[in-house]
């Protein structure tokens, strides 16, 4: 895997190929997944983290079945910009899987996406158990939404 820009993405990005919105947790792993045409992020079930290795290979599983040709992961920054244990912690899982697959990977910034995620669930009126078991998937369906945006506003400025 190598990081790259937003920008540096629609460079690399075939025709066509999904991305995967990745929302990493303690816990668990907020997963998202585009469509074959990249303007609509659909929640997945969240990934149970468990050990590195088996995170891992369900992930790249995941990736497999799905056609993903590339991966945004949410990085929780600071509401001032900072980054923190979070974030360094989302690096360091990124630094680990990056061996393992060659797609390339978009660092999103991922303030109030959980918040975000959190206000649609209730306004859907899921129930706090419900909410409980989607907010990740759903968050990661924010974070990703929010790059197939961008990666269509840049193209548009083509």
């Amino acid at each position: 895997m190598e990081i790259v820009t937003l920008e540096e993405l629609i460079e690399r990005l075939p025709a066509t190929g999904s991305l995967m919105g990745l929302d990493l947790g303690t816990k668990t792993i907020g997963v998202a997944v585009s469509d074959l045409g990249r303007r609509f992020a659909s929640p997945r079930p969240v990934i149970m983290r468990k050990k590195f290795t088996q995170d891992a290979e369900q992930l790249l599983k995941q990736m497999a079945q799905e056609k993903v040709a590339a991966i945004v992961i949410g990085l929780p920054r600071n509401m001032d910009g900072t980054e923190g244990p979070r974030a360094q912690s989302t690096r360091a899982f990124i630094r680990n899987l990056s061996p393992k697959s060659d797609l390339p990977i978009v660092f999103w910034d991922e303030r109030l996406s959980t918040v975000a995620a959190e206000r649609t669930l209730l306004e859907m009126d899921v129930s706090r158990a419900k909410r409980s078991e989607r907010i990740d998937s759903a968050a990661a369906s924010f974070i990703l939404q929010g790059a197939l945006d961008r990666l269509h506003a840049l193209g548009a400025a083509r």
